[in-house]
């Protein structure tokens, strides 16, 4: 039964893992990251107040934002979740110890690094937000990300079809695999960008915030066309090779998503930044590794 159900319980694990990168990039634009000024308490308490006038002794009211300390909270809530659906799917894992002892093995290693990202967690809010503590934060989301994703992938690949020669799957993968190095490069250059902006002057005006980032922001714009050329060679791969199914949707769909990424950059840098497409750029970066994880793995794997 255990067995039955664990590729649906990854899927899970998988899908609020994402929605709590989008939280997480919701707590980092709105300001909130010390909503919780504690861990792994938020002001003391199991649940924080709604007001000032309800916080326990100890703690200043004039460093109390409702709105902030929600947001904290309920991003510490799905961390919560993540941890639960960690700890189930390592367990359900067990199910598969004599037919695939690796699917086991990396189900306990994604619940050490959600307790250890958890950890981590704490000393980021303990540290004040230091700067390089959340670059290793979102470095190692990224890695619970990609090893989830391979879990999906090696419980379900049975169901389905990639006709692609062993040939054709050494040479995508001398595409894939760099576009996956360098989209993760990106995404922490991306988050170098992000603290390179906390250290702004707030008082000039918003729309010319990235202007007094320099070369940082510029690396990471042209980053971007790096991942555009070797996402359109992908796909311009898979169409030379005439291969199709799911290969070819896979790499529209990560083209497709560079794309959206690029668009949404635009807007961050010409439209003043707002705060809504600060989420949706860290968000999109993180689907857009799903499709090319996948492909990597495609390109590794050996036909019975």
């Amino acid at each position: 039964m255990f067995e039955k159900y664990y590729p649906h319980l990854v899927i899970a694990t998988i899908s609020a893992t994402l929605l709590l990168i989008f939280i997480g990039g919701l707590v980092r634009a709105s300001g909130a990251g010390l909503g919780c000024p504690d861990w792994p308490l938020c002001f003391g308490l199991l649940v924080p107040p709604t007001s000032a006038a309800d916080l326990p002794t100890g703690f200043d009211p004039e460093a109390f934002n409702a709105m902030h300390t929600w947001t904290e909270f309920v991003n510490r809530l799905f961390g919560a979740l993540v941890g639960l659906l960690s700890l189930l799917t390592a367990i359900f894992s067990i199910s598969y110890f004599k037919k695939d002892k690796t699917v086991t093995f990396v189900s306990w290693l994604v619940l050490a690094l959600v307790l250890f990202q958890a950890w981590l967690g704490g000393q980021v809010v303990l540290s004040a937000l230091e700067q390089s503590m959340i670059t290793l934060h979102m470095f190692l989301a990224m890695i619970i990300f990609g090893t989830l994703v391979f879990l999906g992938w090696q419980t379900l690949k049975h169901k389905y079809t990639f006709s692609i020669s062993k040939e054709q799957q050494k040479k995508m993968l001398w595409i894939t695999v760099p576009l996956v190095i360098v989209t993760a490069v990106q995404i922490l250059l991306g988050s170098q960008v992000r603290e390179a902006l906390d250290a702004v002057d707030k008082t000039l005006d918003r729309s010319i915030w990235l202007d007094q980032v320099g070369l940082i922001d510029e690396i990471h714009r042209t980053f971007s066309w790096t991942i555009l050329f070797l996402s359109g060679g992908l796909v311009w791969f898979v169409r030379k090779n005439n291969i199709f199914g799911h290969i070819r949707k896979l790499s529209h769909i990560a083209l497709g998503l560079v794309l959206l990424q690029i668009i949404i950059g635009v807007v961050l840098a010409y439209g003043g930044l707002p705060r809504s497409f600060q989420v949706l750029h860290l968000g999109v970066s993180s689907m857009l590794l799903i499709p090319m994880f996948i492909l990597v793995f495609v390109g590794f794997h050996r036909k019975q």
